[in-house]
């Protein structure tokens, strides 16, 4: 049993703050990087492209098309689309605010679809009933790591020929009966933030089996330019055509160093993640009044979270009473995260207001997310659970 609690008057354990996620770099990493820092090519390179087979590669996609960021990747399957103003997009409102974002980037607007209070996916059952003449894609979000029911959801797309955006930023190496993320719906949608399971710092991928879909996206992230500098480079040309308003959303050739070499460790880390939630699981599930996510049975989880329902019912703190207390013994936990339309600007642009998605709001009010990273060790995971017990009690 771990001493009293820092909060309680007893003395703190940590002398720095155990983070909710964190990269994991080696030298070998660090070797890769410099040696682009050291070529001809710092962006626009062939680093690049090596990025993008090798990561096409690995999730069993046709194409894959890197950017600056998951959001940077979001906004260009968006584009894509041709989402524009009156276009409207299915959305769930338990995810990170760029995933209805980048729907208001291209004048679209976001429709709210409620998740499953079990997993906090969005619900396929009730996506039909916010569907109109106007929409014209569903974005589901693997939440936390899990991937969501992508038949339902696909004959729901076919039905209504809609596109299937996957947000799977949270799965990379996550499995839906037995099929790899990142080729389960019409895009997929990656990110490289340090936080997820691989990193180039900041970054972003998108993978799909559609030619049209990948050249458009590459035009978008280069300012809407038909060819890069090392195109013309390679063709001896100076002359180039804007033929869409684009963005700068490049990666750089170090970043894609630092990307191809974490892909080769990736299996390994999302083993060492599954582990820990095993741990957690056995563990939490002895603690009353605090109860894991449910995992399906069909799919292979990649954890980029580990969250947990605060039942206050069942204890005598309530879910920022507990916050704090781990906190305070130098736990990093999180909340992922506010319902998207509880955000002052989403409620004053789109007149969005509370008791929209209901389960939603009520798994806001009682979730954390505990620790989860590839090296967290197993020292620091018995302190986590220890202290976690301490919190509630």
């Amino acid at each position: 049993m771990v001493s009293p609690l820092a909060i309680d008057g007893g003395k703190p354990v940590r002398s720095t703050l155990l983070p909710y996620g964190r990269q994991s770099v080696d030298e070998d990493d660090l070797q890769a990087v410099v040696e682009v820092l050291k070529s001809d090519w710092l962006t626009t390179g062939p680093k690049v492209e090596e990025f993008e087979k090798a990561f096409a590669t690995y999730v069993g996609a046709k194409y894959a098309v890197a950017v600056s960021s998951g959001t940077a990747a979001l906004h260009a399957a968006m584009f894509a689309l041709g989402i524009g103003p009156g276009d409207e997009v299915i959305v769930p409102p338990m995810t990170f605010a760029a995933t209805a974002n980048c729907v208001v980037y291209q004048g679209g607007t976001p429709v709210f679809v409620d998740i499953e209070s079990d997993t906090l996916l969005i619900d396929p059952a009730q996506i039909e009933a916010k569907i109109t003449p106007k929409t014209k894609a569903i974005i589901a979000v693997d939440y936390a790591g899990q991937p969501c029911d992508y038949d339902f959801l696909k004959a729901i797309a076919n039905r209504h020929k809609l596109v299937l955006i996957a947000d799977a930023c949270h799965a990379l190496g996550a499995k839906y009966k037995g099929r790899k993320v990142g080729t389960l719906a019409d895009l997929n949608v990656f990110s490289f933030h340090p936080v997820k399971h691989i990193t180039t710092g900041e970054g972003g991928m998108i993978t799909t089996e559609n030619l049209e879909y990948a050249e458009r996206m590459r035009i978008f992230r280069n300012h809407g330019i038909t060819t890069d500098h090392r195109q013309r480079e390679q063709q001896g040309s100076w002359f180039y055509e804007m033929v869409d308003l684009g963005y700068n959303y490049r990666i750089t050739d170090f970043q894609c160093a630092l990307g191809i070499n974490q892909l080769k460790k990736l299996p390994l880390w999302i083993a060492r993640r599954q582990a820990i939630a095993k741990q957690y699981d056995e563990a939490i599930t002895k603690i009353d009044g605090i109860k894991p996510l449910k995992k399906k049975n069909d799919v292979s989880h990649a954890y980029h979270l580990y969250v947990v329902r605060i039942d206050q019912k069942v204890l005598n703190r309530n879910r920022g009473d507990i916050f704090s207390r781990l906190r305070n013994a130098g736990i990093g936990v999180n909340v992922h995260y506010i319902p998207i339309y509880l955000h002052p600007f989403y409620q004053k642009r789109f007149n969005m207001k509370t008791r929209l998605c209901t389960k939603a709001e009520a798994a806001y009010e009682q979730i954390i997310s505990l620790p989860m990273f590839a090296r967290l060790s197993n020292d620091d995971l018995d302190y986590i659970i220890e202290t976690l017990h301490q919190s509630v009690i």
